[in-house]
């Protein structure tokens, strides 16, 4: 993969950054996602956001040998504190992390959303955290999508800001309302199929402890029942 060949994965995030966007991509890595859109005309400014100094390095000789340093800026930095007031970001990039880390990346650096319009979060795991982040936070999802690359499974969120009162359900925070919307897809059964096999596994396991976590199997119990409610299984 390089800057004008993403990955499927990658590609895919970068079909929904809005043209003329002013992006910062938290976790650039190699910088391979703003380099890609800048010389495609695609967005008017770009951080290319590091925490850790080797990738940041990355990111910047990237961008240099691209000859980019004029549309993207590489910084070192936690998270969103990457972002400044004047450089008007409307719209943040995280992919390629866990959920629970996105959504703590996302609280933590709060402050630095205000002008944030759009939010594009591809979650490794734990997409139900994001969500529900997204929902106390005012970010309403508007589009969602599946997709299969070297034998794992993402899924890519898409967010606006909205002041419009909403609340998603338990069903739509596991799967995703834009996902269940477009059911029924090959890749979704897939992914759920595993993960119902998964849960059964542990609930059998706990079962069979000489103290019994029945709070735990209940949880676990709802969720393979909505599992099966929605993959239309019966035992």
């Amino acid at each position: 993969m390089n800057a004008d060949k993403l990955s499927t994965r990658l590609q895919t995030v970068a079909n929904f950054v809005d043209p003329g966007a002013r992006i910062a991509d938290i976790g650039s890595d190699h910088a391979y996602l703003p380099v890609h859109l800048a010389k495609k005309d695609l967005i008017e400014f770009a951080i290319a956001g590091e925490v850790v100094k080797g990738p940041h390095e990355n990111a910047t000789t990237e961008i240099s040998e691209q000859g980019l340093r004029n549309l993207i800026d590489s910084r070192l930095g936690d998270g969103l504190a990457v972002i400044r007031p004047d450089d008007h970001i409307d719209t943040v990039v995280i992919a390629g992390m866990g959920g629970t880390l996105i959504a703590q990346i996302l609280e933590t650096g709060k402050q630095k959303l205000d002008n944030v319009t759009t939010l594009i979060l591809q979650p490794n795991v734990g997409e139900n955290r994001v969500r529900n982040w997204l929902m106390t936070n005012h970010y309403i999802i508007t589009e969602e999508q599946i997709l299969k690359e070297d034998h794992h499974i993402y899924e890519i969120i898409v967010a606006k800001k909205t002041n419009k009162t909403f609340s998603y359900s338990k069903k739509q925070l596991l799967f995703g309302p834009e996902l269940l919307n477009k059911l029924p897809n090959p890749i979704f059964k897939e992914k759920w199929e595993a993960e119902l096999a998964r849960e059964r596994i542990a609930v059998y396991q706990m079962e069979q402890a000489k103290q019994i976590p029945q709070e735990r199997i209940n949880k676990l119990n709802l969720k393979t029942s909505l599992i099966k409610e929605v993959l239309h299984i019966e035992d």
